[in-house]
């Protein structure tokens, strides 16, 4: 069979998208959890060799033998786990078993002076094995990868912020011309409520527990073997050893919760970011928002004129497909029939994928934010060509004034009709009111009513 390309991909993960989900290889591969799993068993085998209880020593450099096992695991040795579970491999027989090929590995590059292969994999389970390995591998994913590309997000929507603080734009609620606001606090409040996600998501990421509990969580395999030895005591110490928090409670499975609030994390970004695409689409159907051009690119094939939103699009299906998969993910493993059932191995193997979404969807939801440009002659001609908006502020100082009647003063004027500043200044001409009042009203513009938006964009969050 000949070796394929990323063009014959059935996923865009691994052929059209590519080039953008690479980053997450060293996590989310196939090669990364066999790397774990190997991980995984060496420490194990060298933790039971500290146990006073067992006839088994490892010297230093046996230890750094072993992990260099995992340490510079590549391609050919993956290749080697991947015939050993599938083909056989040397003097061993295919085990249709991925954890029992990782096994057969580590068998086989034991150091020379090292005699104890009957203490890989000593009273586990797969599941003890497999737990530990995602988790060491889900957490470094999200904390070094996707929460980077989260900050950088953030950080250009803050740029954003600082920059046009003080840029007057006609709000629309419900679709219809509202109180103005500024560009640059209305980005303001995505960067507050992503840097609120990205806090959430790097708590729970830095949260992930482990279990080497046995078959049924009971350590039974092991206080069989060695009775006098506190296992729950050894298993926290190896757990905590590895960078996890220990699970002390649980059946063959280490429950998903933990994994299950990590994708719920991601989809809370996620959904902040969707309102975020969203919005800039119909801040440049509006023309609010110009794009800069790049050259040599195709905004449309048949319409030469047109620069289409594409990033946003593309990061608003994307980050769609990743939550939808996170949705799923983050329900379906927390279950286990009993002590155990296998229906969430399978699933468990498209967390990268789930992560791969979220990826493309960062990655081209900046590359949309970087070609943004606000169209102030556009902004400027919504509001002058909206008067009415200002109708809020007038019934509000009349009101102070002691005008019982404002709001129906003003509502007469401007519901379902056209109206203009001259309008207003007519409407103040005959009100019963201080003259330094009328100045205060007839001083009032759209532009101008934009309250404190400005130090909002500027001082961010408090």
């Amino acid at each position: 069979m000949t070796k394929r390309s990323t063009h014959d991909a059935v996923s865009p993960l691994d052929g059209r998208y590519a080039r953008y989900t690479e980053p997450l290889t060293e996590f989310v591969s196939e090669r990364a959890l066999m790397r774990a799993r190997v991980e995984v068993e060496v420490e194990y085998l060298i933790a039971l060799g500290n146990l006073d209880a067992t006839p088994l020593s490892i010297t230093k450099d046996q230890r750094d033998e072993l992990r260099d096992l995992y340490q510079s695991f590549d391609e050919e040795d993956a290749s080697i786990v991947k015939q050993l579970e599938t083909t056989g491999y040397g003097e061993y027989p295919a085990t249709n078993h991925d954890v029992k090929a990782v096994e057969y590995f580590i068998r086989d590059g034991l150091p020379e002076d090292l005699s104890c292969a009957q203490w890989i994999h000593f009273a586990l389970t797969s599941e003890d094995v497999n737990n530990l390995a995602y988790r060491l591998l889900v957490g470094p994913a999200v904390l070094d990868i996707l929460l980077p590309e989260l900050r950088t997000v953030r950080d250009a929507l803050t740029e954003l912020a600082q920059e046009f603080s003080d840029l007057p734009m006609l709000a629309q609620t419900h679709g219809q011309p509202a109180t103005p606001t500024t560009f640059g606090k209305e980005m303001a409040v995505y960067a507050s409520r992503l840097g609120q996600q990205i806090g959430r998501l790097e708590n729970v990421a830095t949260s992930l527990s482990g279990k080497v509990a046995g078959a049924s969580g009971t350590y039974a395999a092991h206080s069989t073997a060695y009775p006098d030895v506190d296992w729950p005591t050894f298993s926290e110490k190896f757990v905590d050893g590895l960078g996890l928090d220990h699970e002390p409670l649980t059946t063959q499975v280490n429950p998903c919760d933990d994994l299950a609030a990590v994708f719920d994390a991601l989809r809370g970004a996620n959904n902040v970011l969707l309102d975020l695409d969203l919005d800039m689409w119909l801040y440049i159907s509006d023309r609010y928002l110009g794009q800069k051009t790049v050259e040599g690119e195709t905004g449309s094939s048949t319409m030469p004129h047109k620069v289409n939103p594409i990033d946003f699009e593309n990061s608003e299906g994307n980050l769609s497909k990743a939550n939808s998969d996170l949705h799923f993910l983050g329900g379906y493993i927390t279950n286990s029939r009993l002590q155990r059932d296998l229906s969430d191995s399978t699933v468990k193997r498209n967390i990268g994928a789930s992560l791969a979404h979220c990826l493309i969807g960062y990655d081209k939801l900046q590359t949309g934010l970087e070609k943004v440009v606000p169209n102030t002659q556009v902004m400027a001609k919504d509001l002058a060509e909206t008067p009415e908006i200002i109708g809020e502020a007038v019934q509000t100082i009349l009101r102070r004034e002691g005008h019982t009647d404002a709001y129906e003063q003003v509502k007469d004027l401007t519901r379902g009709e056209e109206v203009s500043l001259s309008d207003f200044q007519d409407l103040f001409d005959t009100l019963d009111i201080p003259e330094a009042v009328r100045e205060e009203l007839q001083a009032l513009t759209p532009a101008g009513y934009i309250g404190v938006a400005e130090h909002m964009a500027t001082d961010g969050p408090k």
